[in-house]
């Protein structure tokens, strides 16, 4: 009987966060890296947010997709112009390697997705910006544990035609909403796949520039993806994406 080759699974490689609690860490929450793996059946590789650690074009070469993940961190405001705030929760060597990262995937035609943090990162870097005055509302504020704050929700329109509208099946979605920074001025080349019901907020949006999906929203599909078929579905479109 022949040899039968190992079915090798496409590699997706996750960002990490900085964080400090008694000694300075690579972080990233293991709700991400489930559904990477299950549902969108991929290998999943870590990659620290320390600049000098991680050269984007050797990763870049290595990897079949990009995920950028939420995070507790923000962009820095200067990263597009944007006046100083909410400096208390930056984390720039993330900054540095998701947009010199992600820049080499979508340059190479490879997949980048993003959710939450990393939609803001994907706009950043195709030349949009970012307010803290569009997220009245969007965030339960601190004192809350996480369940509670995942649990406050709103609805999203769907735009007709996008990849989220045709992969559900529906025009509206109710998310959750944690986020305390948001799209201002979009990026360009990016379309919105969503926005905010209430106030036009862009919810999520998508690319194809070199030939390489960009897809991110701005909730979490990862928190509720165990209950959600929509959260699901969105794990089924990175998986088709790596392997197109």
């Amino acid at each position: 009987m022949p040899d039968q080759q190992p079915c090798i699974r496409p590699v997706i490689g996750v960002l990490c966060c900085n964080e400090v609690n008694d000694r300075a860490v690579q972080a990233v929450a293991s709700r991400f890296i489930e559904p990477l793996s299950r549902l969108s059946d991929v290998t999943v590789l870590l990659v620290p947010a320390i600049a000098h650690a991680a050269d984007a074009g050797g990763v870049a070469r290595l990897l079949d997709g990009l995920m950028l993940t939420g995070s507790r961190s923000h962009v820095a405001p200067d990263r597009y112009g944007g006046t100083p705030g909410l400096d208390h929760a930056l984390d720039r060597e993330r900054d540095e390697v998701a947009l010199a990262l992600a820049g080499r995937m979508v340059e190479a035609g490879k997949p980048v997705f993003g959710i939450c943090r990393g939609l803001q990162e994907i706009n950043v870097l195709f030349g949009g910006s970012l307010s803290a005055e569009r997220c009245s509302g969007h965030h339960r504020g601190g004192g809350h544990d996480f369940a509670a704050l995942f649990d406050h929700r709103h609805e999203v329109e769907l735009t007709a035609g996008g990849r989220l509208a045709a992969a559900t099946g529906v025009q509206r979605l109710v998310v959750n909403s944690v986020h305390e920074q948001a799209v201002d001025r979009l990026g360009s080349g990016l379309r919105v796949e969503a926005v905010s019901a209430g106030d036009g907020v862009v919810e999520a949006v998508a690319a194809r520039p070199c030939g390489g999906d960009v897809l991110a929203v701005q909730w979490h599909p990862e928190w509720d993806v165990a209950t959600n078929a929509e959260s699901r579905r969105f794990f089924s479109l990175i998986g088709r994406a790596v392997r197109a």
